[in-house]
């Protein structure tokens, strides 16, 4: 019995140490008017130090240079969707490579001027698989880095792993 209880206890620290570095993202419904690209998957982070951040994500098929993949953060600015959140960003500094589930690209950081007036923090990631793009956009109230940390590890979690995956091959 103490082996079981010594066991929960250790399962629920991992979860409990996952959770502080991954968040705790919660589905919501995609919040975007639709346009010329799949609606995506859409999330909301409730724990783990990213609380009240969201995150959207959507494949777009045959958008990128099959060449060179994402080669800057002009590109960047252009596809990964945060004109949808708020026409009113900025970058506020240069982006940088990154690699997510065996793809790669860049990864830029911006300022939000929201419709109500708030000012929130927010990643860009565009990442290349052949021709076709996948982007992501995480945004919230608190630190960019600190959100685009817990967006990146939430999307190499093996579920969306999966769903990416099945996302750029059209299923």
């Amino acid at each position: 019995m103490l082996m079981a209880v010594i066991a929960l206890g250790a399962v629920s620290s991992l979860r409990a140490a996952e959770t502080q570095r991954a968040g705790d993202w919660r589905e919501i419904a995609w919040p975007f008017p639709r346009d010329g690209w799949p609606m995506g998957r859409a999330f909301r982070c409730v724990a783990g130090g990213c609380d009240g951040a969201e995150l959207y994500v959507r494949a777009k098929r045959g958008f990128c240079n099959c060449e060179t993949g994402v080669a800057d953060d002009d590109e960047v600015d252009r596809v990964t969707d945060i004109d949808l959140i708020s026409p009113r960003f900025r970058a506020i500094a240069p982006g940088t490579a990154v690699s997510v589930a065996a793809m790669h690209g860049r990864v830029r950081h911006y300022d939000l001027d929201m419709p109500d007036g708030a000012r929130h923090a927010a990643a860009g990631l565009a990442l290349s698989r052949h021709c076709d793009l996948l982007v992501a956009v995480a945004q919230g109230a608190g630190e960019a880095t600190a959100v685009q940390r817990a967006a990146l590890v939430f999307l190499d979690t093996e579920e969306m792993k999966g769903w990416m995956a099945a996302a750029l091959d059209g299923r």
